[in-house]
C-alpha cells in the first residue's frame, strides 16, 4: 500500500467516526463545472521547415469537473477530505486533425489517443486526505500546486493533476511555510498516472522511450514584509534531473489614481543526478561554446533566467511591460512530461514560453475591465513578446548572424475576449475567445496561429 492509500484510508476511517461533528459538514464546498473546449492550431510553412507537426489540428469537447473540498472535524487535529472528478467527451475530432498522426504519443491536443484517433471519452478521479493542527494543513493524494517552481495546467478541457503530499503552515504572522513530494503527474489529456520528466527525456509524450522520475521535492517560504511589499524563496528538485532555486519580490505602489505592481524574479537551474552525465536524461536545448556548429544538442540542465515585469492599473486599464533573460548553456527547465505543461515564468504564453536558452524578450500588455463602463463580467486583452538572441547549434546566439542580428527571433502576440455573467439565473456563464499568432526562424520551427473558443459554466451545488 502506498502512502498516499494509507493516508486516505485513515483520513476515510477517522471520518466515518466524526462526519457529524461541526466543521466538518457546515464548512464543506462543493462546485461542478462544464466546459465546452474548441480548439484550432494551424501550423504553417511545412513547405520551408521540418514538418514536425500536422499541418492542422482541430478539435472539439465536452468537460465536467465536480470539486468538493470538506471542512474539519473538531479538535486538535482536524481532519478532513477533498475529491476532484472530471470527465470529458468527444464532440468532434478526426484522424487527421487529432495532433497524434503517427498513434506513438499517449495523447492529441484535447483528447487521449487510441491508436491515431482521438478516444470517445476519458474520465478520471482525485481524492486528498487532509490534516489540520492549528494553522498547518497537511494534503496527501491529488494535488494542483501552483508555485513559482511547480504550476498545473489548465489549458484545456480538463486540468492536470499531481499525485502526492503538501504542507502549508502560517503558524507566524505574514509568513507562509510551503513543503511538498510529487511522485506522478496526469495528464490534461489522459486518465492515467505518470512519471516526471522534462523536454528532451521524456520523448515527446512518448511515455515508452522516455526516462522518468518519481520525485520531485519542493519548498519554499512567502513573507509578507509590509502590506505591499513581499518577498519569496523557493527549492524545487526533480530526481535525477535538475534542481532549482527561486527569488521573487512583489511590490505594489500607489501612483497617482492607480496602482503599480512590480514582479522581479530569478531562478538559478543546475543538472542533477543522472541528469549530468547520461544522455538519455539530457535536456533540449543544449549549447556550450565548444559545440560544433553542425550539433544537434542535447545535455545537461545549466541556466539562470531573469525577469521584471511592471503593471499599472487605473479606472479599468492594466498597462503592463516587461523583460526576461535567459543566460546559460541550456533552455530553462520545468517539469514537463510531453503531454502540456506550464511554468510560472512571466513569458508562459498561450503558445509559447520563451524561455529559451541565451533568449532576450520583451514584452507589453494592455487590458481593459468594461464594467468601468458599466458593461461588468466583459474584459478584453493583448500581449506582444518579442525575444531575440536565442541559441542554435553552434551557439550562433551570441555571434552576429549574416543578416546583421544576433541568433534566432521568435514573437507572439495573444488576444482575449470574454464575458462572464454577473448575475441573474445565468449567472458564472462564461465565454472566452482566445487568439494567438507565433512567428520564427529558429531551425526546425513551424510558425502556428491558433484560436480557442471556451463556454463555462460552474453551479455551486453546497
Amino acid at each position: 500500500m502506498n502512502k498516499s492509500t494509507l493516508a486516505l484510508a485513515v483520513a476515510v476511517g477517522v471520518l466515518a467516526q466524526q462526519a457529524s461533528a461541526a466543521g466538518f459538514i457546515e464548512d464543506s464546498k462543493a462546485t461542478l463545472s462544464t466546459r465546452t473546449f474548441y480548439i484550432n492550431t494551424d501550423n504553417r510553412d511545412a513547405d520551408t521547415k521540418a514538418a514536425k507537426a500536422p499541418s492542422k489540428i482541430e478539435e472539439t469537447g465536452q468537460g465536467f469537473q465536480l470539486n468538493f473540498a470538506s471542512g474539519f472535524t473538531q479538535g486538535t487535529v482536524g481532519f478532513g477530505i477533498d475529491a476532484i472528478g472530471q470527465y470529458g467527451v468527444k464532440l468532434d475530432s478526426s484522424p487527421e486533425k487529432h495532433g497524434n498522426p503517427t498513434g506513438t504519443a499517449s495523447g492529441g491536443t484535447v483528447f487521449p489517443s487510441q491508436g491515431n484517433e482521438a478516444v470517445n471519452d476519458f474520465a478520471s478521479l482525485g481524492l486528498t486526505g487532509k490534516v489540520k493542527v492549528s494553522q498547518t494543513v497537511l494534503k496527501i493524494g491529488t494535488l494542483q500546486p501552483n508555485n513559482p517552481v511547480i504550476k498545473y495546467n489548465d489549458g484545456r478541457m480538463l486540468a492536470q493533476t499531481f499525485t502526492g503530499g503538501e504542507l502549508v503552515s502560517n503558524e507566524i504572522k505574514d509568513l507562509t511555510l510551503t513543503a511538498g513530494q510529487i511522485n506522478e503527474a496526469k495528464g490534461r489529456n489522459s486518465s492515467n498516472d505518470e512519471g516526471l520528466s522534462i523536454a528532451g527525456a521524456n520523448a515527446g509524450s512518448n511515455y515508452d522511450a522516455g526516462k522518468f522520475s518519481n520525485k520531485f521535492y519542493y519548498g519554499g517560504a512567502d513573507y509578507k514584509i509590509t502590506k505591499d511589499l513581499t518577498a519569496s524563496y523557493y527549492y524545487g528538485e526533480l530526481k535525477d534531473f535538475y534542481s532549482q532555486n527561486f527569488l521573487g519580490l512583489v511590490h505594489n505602489w500607489s501612483i497617482g489614481p492607480g496602482v503599480l505592481k512590480s514582479d522581479l524574479r530569478y531562478y538559478r537551474s543546475r543538472d542533477n543526478g543522472s541528469n549530468g552525465s547520461d544522455k538519455s536524461y539530457f535536456t533540449t536545448g543544449y549549447y556550450p561554446d565548444n559545440a560544433p556548429l553542425s550539433a544537434t544538442t542535447k545535455g545537461k540542465v545549466d541556466n539562470n533566467l531573469y525577469s521584471y515585469l511592471a503593471l499599472y492599473s487605473v479606472e479599468g486599464h492594466t498597462f503592463g511591460a516587461g523583460y526576461q533573460y535567459s543566460n546559460g548553456e541550456s533552455d530553462f527547465p520545468w517539469l514537463n512530461q510531453g503531454d502540456g505543461s506550464s511554468n510560472s515564468t512571466i513569458t508562459d504564453m498561450q503558445i509559447q514560453k520563451f524561455a529559451r536558452a541565451g533568449e532576450r524578450t520583451w514584452q507589453a500588455r494592455y487590458a481593459y475591465d468594461f464594467a468601468k463602463v458599466g458593461v461588468p463580467g466583459l474584459t478584453a486583452g493583448i500581449i506582444y513578446l518579442r525575444g531575440s538572441n536565442i541559441d542554435t547549434a553552434g551557439k550562433v546566439g551570441s555571434a552576429q548572424t549574416l543578416t546583421g542580428g544576433y541568433g534566432s527571433s521568435e514573437w507572439e502576440r495573444d488576444l482575449t475576449l470574454a464575458y462572464v455573467v454577473p448575475q441573474g439565473p445565468l449567472k458564472n456563464l462564461g465565454v472566452a475567445w482566445k487568439n494567438a499568432m507565433w512567428r520564427n526562424d529558429i531551425p526546425g520551427q513551424r510558425d502556428q496561429d491558433e484560436n480557442r473558443v471556451i463556454v463555462s459554466y460552474s453551479i455551486p451545488l453546497l
